[in-house]
């Protein structure tokens, strides 16, 4: 595990794109699995800034809101917006106009690429992708990505699974605001097993890039980047 301290949101973008960059130049068929949030979409405006081999790369989503594709909330129309129409990399996402949650999930997961780098937030209650807290979708399966409801935000996700985030070359999370201090640090150095948590522990290489708000309650000897 390795954890990567910034200044700013700003500096993790920065520095996350110098990490995506060198992954989709040392890979001969890269898949790039997107996160939504605010701390994403800084790395992604600084993605369409940089020339990389786009016409190679695969994007698809680490999770997906049940709305129609002009909703605000759509992970995929904020993608889209920001990196992928403008880059014209190859897109693959969750189809939301399909009947049913689950018709969305099953149809979803035979068309992923294998997962390569990861690109992973959290919520404020140690959730990641849409694996929240005691919800269905927490339970080990094989299947890559599944139709889950949260109750707390009375909808549906839908959301890559352990299984799937488990194959991942790369899991990079980005978090920043010091409204996860407490979260982080149950998860990096207490070990609570909330969902990032269990994803962190399993992966084969994993990287935390947190700013100085997000990373506040961490052991003193964490090195900070400048």
């Amino acid at each position: 595990m390795s954890i990567r301290i910034f200044p700013s949101r700003g500096d993790i973008a920065v520095a996350a794109a110098d990490r995506v960059a060198e992954y989709l130049v040392s890979t001969s068929a890269p898949s790039l699995g997107l996160a939504g949030g605010s701390t994403p979409a800084d790395l992604y405006r600084e993605l369409t800034t940089r020339t990389l081999p786009w016409e190679k790369v695969t994007c698809w989503l680490g999770d997906e809101r049940w709305v129609p594709l002009d909703h605000p909330d759509s992970n995929t129309a904020m993608a889209r917006r920001l990196l992928t129409d403008a880059t014209g990399v190859r897109f693959v996402a969750p189809d939301t106009s399909l009947a049913t949650p689950r018709d969305a999930a099953k149809a979803y997961t035979d068309v992923l690429p294998s997962p390569g780098l990861v690109l992973l937030g959290i919520g404020d209650d140690g959730h990641t992708a849409s694996l929240f807290p005691h919800t269905e979708a927490l339970r080990d399966t094989r299947d890559a990505y599944v139709a889950n409801w949260v109750d707390e935000k009375d909808t549906w996700r839908l959301t890559a699974t352990f299984s799937l985030l488990d194959r991942a070359d790369q899991i990079v999370f980005l978090v920043a605001g010091a409204g996860k201090a407490d979260r982080i640090k149950e998860i990096i150095d207490l070990d609570i097993a909330h969902p990032a948590q269990r994803v962190a522990s399993r992966s084969k290489q994993v990287t935390w890039m947190l700013d100085e708000g997000a990373a506040a309650q961490l052991s003193s000897r964490r090195p900070r980047e400048g």
